[in-house]
């Protein structure tokens, strides 16, 4: 087995407020090998996006704490010089952020915002970085990218504006790629273009890809392991196939029960997980998912560990009882005769047996 390209060991990121410490990430650990694809989901403000983030140095707060390490190629990420950081930024890790807006600079071109990056990283002349947009913006399906590449931001559409994004991000064929949503507003055409497009970096280059998403279409097309995160932790990790088709975590049920499928019958509701999302200013100090979950019971006060060999979960329940307790909630919902209107994961006053 290769060395991880990286190794990410107890990540905290916290944010100082007036209403007390907001954590953000809490302890969270994963680990990525060189062309491997991971793909991280969950809820909004789970902590997919800060935990990145932080890791490049990206979050200039000064009310935020990041603790723990990242290692990238056996170098600390975490407490890096910036000089040092910048260097690996764009060449060596490249980020596709979720707001295509706010990362482009509205007084330059979008063809000078790619060019730029690549002269600063590459020995190369003003007209073959502007020829190598040019092919950027082809590949990731913008009409006429010859006359394009000389407009501004605003005359791009929100999905426009996405894929240049991403021709940014694939500019210096990196060796890691984090793809934060990199199919937002795009139409399914153009999104099997961009899946293509990572694939093609991981094939021809070897790039590994953090894949950060809602869309659990998506992380089933592209991603060889999935990370399950709530709450700014872990709850689940394993094998796509493993996660999909023997999920162990409730939350993960949730998710993956919240997803339509073509073959089922119709239902009038999709399934959903009740409640709201844990808040950062009050994680609870166990299972985070406790509240929501319908299986919880006295040992949920106390904080599961992640573990588990190539398929881990954070979970005090029987692993030999998953199966039947998910399964119960389907046969709970039919018995009521409206599978429309069942929930995955409900809150229950009795604690499991």
């Amino acid at each position: 087995m290769s060395e991880p390209l990286l190794e990410v060991e107890d990540l905290r990121v916290s944010f100082r407020s007036r209403r007390g410490t907001a954590v953000a990430v809490d302890g969270l650990s994963f680990s990525l090998a060189p062309g491997e694809v991971l793909g991280v989901v969950g809820e909004s403000g789970s902590g997919k996006s800060v935990s990145m983030m932080s890791m490049l140095g990206l979050i200039r707060d000064p009310n935020c704490t990041v603790e723990g390490s990242a290692r990238f190629r056996g170098s600390d990420l975490v407490g890096m010089a910036d000089k040092d950081l910048r260097v690996l930024r764009g060449r060596d890790i490249a980020m596709i952020f979720q707001d295509p807006m706010t990362s482009l600079t509205p007084v330059y071109t979008v063809g000078w915002h790619i060019a730029e990056q690549i002269r600063v990283h590459q020995s190369m002349s003003k007209a073959r970085a502007r020829a190598r947009a040019v092919e950027l913006l082809a590949e990731v399906g913008i009409p006429d990218p010859a006359r394009r590449i000389d407009d501004y931001p605003h005359q791009f559409s929100g999905g426009m504006r996405q894929r240049a994004v991403i021709a940014m991000g694939l500019a210096n064929n990196p060796s890691l790629l984090i793809a934060d949503e990199p199919t937002t507003a795009l139409d399914v055409t153009t999104q099997a273009q961009v899946l293509d497009l990572l694939r093609r970096l991981r094939r021809d280059h070897g790039s590994s890809i953090i894949l950060i998403t809602h869309d659990m279409g998506v992380v089933s097309q592209l991603a060889d392991r999935v990370l399950v995160m709530y709450a700014g932790r872990a709850a689940e990790e394993g094998p796509r196939q493993e996660v999909f088709h023997h999920p162990r975590h409730p939350y993960t049920w949730g998710l993956l029960g919240s997803v339509p499928r073509a073959r089922a019958p119709r239902v009038r509701r999709l399934p959903a997980i009740p409640g709201s999302p844990a808040s950062a200013l009050a994680v609870p100090s166990g299972c985070a998912f406790a509240p929501r979950c319908r299986f919880a019971h006295d040992q949920c006060a106390e904080r599961p560990p992640l573990a588990g060999a190539d398929h881990l979960d954070a979970c005090w329940l029987p692993r030999d009882r998953r199966h039947e307790l998910r399964h119960s909630l389907d046969e709970v919902a039919t018995a009521a005769g409206d599978p429309g209107q069942q929930s995955i994961i409900v809150p229950a006053t009795e604690e499991f047996e």
